[in-house]
């Protein structure tokens, strides 16, 4: 069904599309799918975040998934979308569901499907899944799965606790739930590690106070003001379904996730090794970080499923995206905003991320990065970026080409250090540049330089 499309995390929707005879039919084929694997008769998770109609979503899917015979384990209440990978793991389930639209609008909402490993399928799994499409079938009544009430959290949170065995004693933490599923979760888990937890947004509200659960710098000015006004040692903000992280510390007030990931990074090399995976929009600075300590890093495209199959290859210490998605090794091979703020706070308590960051900055150089978007109909993206990765000029602005990577659109490394990356959207009809260099001037001489080269293309 032309309707229903699984993109980078899941098929999200306006709720005019995303309708329950849809939802039944994404039910009928993930158990088709089970099927086919040969997990027909194990059980699935089900959850769901805090929007109106998550809930009532859930239950149809888990109404259909145990009529194909899967017993379902649905959470009492809404929940963080890692929760739903970690019991999957844990408890050795077929897979699970998830009823979010993570940071989208109230107006929005959306499902994501875990298989077994916890992890974000690849897209042969997802299209599978959407050639399953169809109508429900019911087995026997007699046939069919049970639907029981579980505890989905306390679980992760002992696990997040085992994993980094943190102590903070001491650390005042301000925490924004966006009004989303992580409310007493996350903040729940900083306290039972010691902090002293000031919560913001912790109230359940499916509008989300009138703006979209995205911890993005703009939507978290509150939380920045929180943390100077109250003296707190950081402030930590998860998205709708708390699988995402924005942090904020008093003297840089929103930090670049870029810069989140080299300083968790740093922190996570001085007790243990392994490499690093990031995407190609991500920061070099990962880069610089790991060849100081003697590692590694894998570059993947864009898009977290690429970051977790990478990191379960590559056995890595962490792996992440520019976008706040981050794991760790030891845990889910999934993006987890609720262990991503222990970690955080973890780093905070043993040295300040500021003075982290401004020692990685000292030590590496400066990094600024940003991005733009190019309109470009879903229909000519191919076509586009082929064109291009076959005449890109030799130099950009007015420094010379060293390498293109074409892992994900077209990337240019430029003899400076700095680069400049074209690639196609997964969720509009644009193209986005992005570029990294030592300064914002050069960054935004590298972005218009980039849009140059692509325009006439479009």
């Amino acid at each position: 069904m032309d309707a229903i499309s699984f993109g980078t995390s899941g098929w999200r929707a306006t709720l005019d599309v995303f309708t329950a005879p849809r939802v039944r039919m994404v039910g009928q084929a993930t158990a088709d799918y089970l099927d086919d694997v040969g997990s027909g008769d194990e059980s699935v998770a089900i959850g769901y975040d805090a929007r109106e109609t998550s809930r009532g979503f859930a239950e149809e899917l888990a109404r259909v998934v145990a009529a194909n015979g899967h017993d379902v384990l649905l959470p009492a209440r809404d929940c963080p979308t890692p929760m739903v990978a970690h019991a999957i793991v844990t408890r050795d389930l077929a897979g699970g569901l998830v009823v979010t639209a993570s940071h989208n609008p109230p107006e929005y909402n959306g499902v994501k499907f875990f298989p077994g490993n916890g992890s974000f399928p690849l897209p042969d799994v997802t299209e599978a899944i959407e050639a399953n499409l169809r109508e429900p079938v019911a087995a026997p009544e007699a046939e069919w799965g049970t639907i029981r009430e579980v505890d989905l959290v306390e679980p992760h949170l002992d696990a997040a606790m085992a994993l980094l065995a943190p102590d903070l004693d001491g650390l005042t933490v301000v925490y924004d739930a966006m009004h989303g599923s992580g409310r007493d979760v996350t903040d729940r888990l900083l306290e039972r590690a010691g902090a002293d937890v000031i919560c913001l947004h912790c109230e359940r509200d499916p509008d989300f106070g009138g703006t979209p659960p995205e911890p993005s710098p703009d939507r978290l000015q509150a939380l920045v003001e929180a943390v100077r006004e109250e003296g707190a040692d950081l402030g930590v903000a998860n998205d709708g379904d708390a699988d995402r992280i924005g942090v904020v510390t008093p003297e840089r007030g929103f930090l670049d996730e870029n810069l989140f990931f080299a300083a968790a990074y740093d922190h996570l090399l001085e007790s243990d090794t392994g490499p690093a995976v990031r995407t190609v929009s991500t920061t070099f600075l990962i880069d610089r970080v790991a060849q100081a300590h003697g590692e590694e890093v894998i570059e993947t495209a864009v898009g977290f499923k690429w970051v977790a199959d990478a990191v379960r290859e590559h056995d890595a210490l962490m792996g992440g995206e520019e976008s706040g998605q981050f794991t760790i090794r030891g845990h889910v091979p999934t993006k987890d905003g609720v262990l991503m703020a222990l970690l955080a706070a973890t780093a905070e308590s043993e040295r300040r991320i500021d003075d982290r960051v401004d020692a990685l900055l000292a030590e590496h150089g400066n990094v600024h990065q940003d991005k733009v978007s190019v309109d470009c109909p879903d229909s000519e993206k191919s076509r586009v970026l082929a064109e291009l990765e076959g005449a890109f000029p030799d130099a950009i602005a007015d420094r010379s080409v060293v390498e293109i990577n074409p892992t994900d659109g077209v990337k240019a490394l430029l003899d400076d250090g700095s680069w400049l990356l074209i690639r196609p959207s997964g969720t509009e009809p644009k193209l986005r540049v992005y570029a990294e260099a030592g300064s914002e001037r050069r960054v935004d001489e590298l972005l218009a330089a980039g849009r140059n080269v692509v325009e006439p293309l479009v």
